[in-house]
């Protein structure tokens, strides 16, 4: 009986012990599970923030690229005179990459930092009301060195972009033009001015960094002040006896929680700054308007007819330089005819073109397509109607089929190969290993002079235009080519419907067959007639002759008897 009242009093003095460490596990296993909930909430919310922002930001960068592409393409031909392609290059990548920087992280942190922040202060306020003040109280501060930060960075951050567009804009031209620059042994001179510039750009990313070096640790300083504050007040409050050690811990685990929040506000300012100094930048050239518009009602030209072209005292002068390009210049050339400008260096002749392709727009007279101003057709329509062979040719990095077939995209092999044939480029192509599979290089690299031209010829050609326009298109080619490519255009020209021919030449060899050939000089006509009426005024077109036929005559063992038989 002893023995059993003994083990009932052992019992009931265990009794408290095992409940109270049965309510600890309990207790442990509840907070555990929560902690492990917690995590993966916050991983999974983490994980769909990060999926809509970020890409979100993406197809934000997408879709500025895209529509700052597109309005470059619709800026007119003044627009690209004015600025560098470094500058245009920097703006569609480094700048919208910084909008996307904060579109993206940057308004994930801030909602991140917070949500946390009022998580933890609503917290800190249920524990102690005065150490949670305390605790808070460098912050205004830290809100005030952001404002005056703010400014700084801004400004900084718009003469890097503005450095960096220039190094940009320096390292394109350098590479576009490194024939040259090897030809003239100029590699050091040109590294010291990249040296140079790369140094202008690197001190004002220093500058921007020393103040972020100065604005980081000082939010850290701040941090830690309010870790100063809770120990000081909380050491008081438990003196008092109001608080116990236990919230002081827990309230040093907020203030850290805070850190990053603090800290992260910093970096998203800056990412703020940045963004808007980039998107300032891009916005200067999406407001940028277009000198030469389209009427959405405007007439249809047929792409393939020949058309009439008319210059009623058409009168331009560059903008920026001052130069008169045209002055009161007036002609007419009919449906299906060849019409010919001849002219020293600067006459007028390629902003002539220009104002058929609506390049530019004159400033006083009109020019008629078909008796209609051109105005009064549509943009598209109107550059259709055109094949167009510049005098400086640019080729594609792309094979010479995709190069030819650049003027019509569903030309047929047949077509391309015609086209070909026509520019006397069809040998030399057949000539290459890969053959029309040929890459040709950065800007035609790969090929020589005269075989850019022909290329670039045979797009225009395979378009069919209604009127083709041949700036100086000839003059890298020898003369048999050159008169193989003329009876190809002659015999072209007997065609029931053909297209209406602009030449564009200094050489009296290209364009003496022409129905009516324009001399210009300094932006005015100056003799007007067919070839055999030019050389009967004995005037600037007869001079112009003989010195080529004096210069035929020195090249040529048998220009005695070209000369008899001219």
């Amino acid at each position: 009986m002893g023995q059993l009242l003994r083990l009932q009093r052992i019992t009931s003095d265990m009794e408290p012990g095992i409940l109270n460490r049965q309510f600890i596990g309990t207790a442990a296993l509840l907070a555990g599970g929560l902690v492990l909930l917690a995590a993966v909430l916050r991983g999974v919310f983490l994980f769909f923030t990060r999926q809509t922002l970020i890409i979100m930001s993406r197809y934000v960068e997408f879709e500025q690229k895209n529509l700052l592409y597109q309005q470059y393409q619709s800026l007119s031909l003044s627009f690209f005179r004015t600025h560098s392609t470094g500058d245009m290059m920097s703006r569609i990548t480094e700048d919208v990459s910084k909008v996307r920087m904060y579109t993206g992280p940057g308004i994930m942190y801030t909602i991140n930092t917070i949500t946390l922040f009022i998580m933890v202060i609503v917290t800190m306020l249920w524990v102690n009301v005065e150490l949670t003040l305390y605790a808070i109280l460098p912050l205004p501060l830290l809100c005030f060195a952001i404002y005056k930060v703010e400014s700084l960075v801004t400004r900084k951050s718009t003469q890097i972009q503005e450095k960096l567009a220039d190094l940009t804009a320096f390292t394109q031209e350098t590479f576009s033009g490194i024939r040259s620059v090897k030809s003239y042994v100029r590699e050091d001179a040109v590294t010291e001015v990249f040296n140079r510039q790369s140094g202008e750009y690197r001190d004002r990313s220093m500058e921007l960094v020393k103040i972020n070096a100065l604005f980081f640790p000082s939010i850290i300083l701040l941090i830690g002040m309010s870790t100063i504050f809770t120990f000081w007040i909380g050491g008081e409050q438990i003196i008092k006896g109001v608080l116990s050690v236990g919230n002081i811990a827990e309230f040093i685990i907020y203030v850290n929680l805070l850190t990053w929040p603090v800290a992260s506000l910093g970096w998203v300012t800056t990412l703020i700054q940045q963004a808007g100094a980039s998107q300032k930048r891009i916005n200067t050239f999406m407001e940028a308007k277009s000198e030469i518009t389209s009427p959405l009602e405007g007439a249809e030209l047929d792409p393939h007819a020949g058309i009439s072209l008319s210059f009623k005292q058409v009168s331009f002068t560059y903008p920026v330089t001052g130069i008169k390009a045209l002055q009161g210049v007036s002609f007419e050339i009919h449906s299906g005819k060849t019409l010919a400008i001849v002219g020293k260096t600067g006459s007028g002749k390629s902003s002539l073109a220009n104002h058929i392709l609506r390049m530019f727009d004159p400033q006083q007279g009109e020019v008629l397509i078909n008796q209609k101003p051109i105005t009064e057709y549509k943009l598209e329509s109107l550059r259709k109607a055109i094949g167009y062979v510049p005098q400086d040719v640019l080729l594609f990095s792309d094979t010479i089929m995709a190069n030819i077939s650049f003027g019509k995209p569903s030309a047929s092999r047949a077509e391309i190969e015609a086209a070909a044939k026509f520019a006397a480029v069809e040998d030399n192509i057949l000539s290459f290993p890969e053959q029309y599979n040929t890459i040709v290089g950065e800007k035609g690299v790969m090929l020589s002079g005269g075989q850019k031209q022909r290329v670039s010829l045979a797009r225009a050609i395979i378009k069919s235009p209604g009127l083709l326009i041949l700036d100086d298109a000839l003059s890298a080619v020898d003369t048999k080519t050159e008169e193989d490519i003329l009876n190809a255009l002659q015999q072209r020209q007997q065609l029931p419907d053909p297209p209406t021919v602009l030449l564009i030449s200094h050489r009296i060899s290209t364009v003496k067959s022409a129905d009516l050939i324009l001399v210009m000089d300094h932006g005015k006509i100056i003799e007007t007639g067919t070839h055999s009426e030019l050389l009967a005024l004995q005037g600037d077109y007869a001079e112009l002759y003989r010195k080529q036929l004096l210069e035929a005559e020195k090249d040529s063992p048998f220009a005695e008897f070209e000369v008899t038989e001219a």
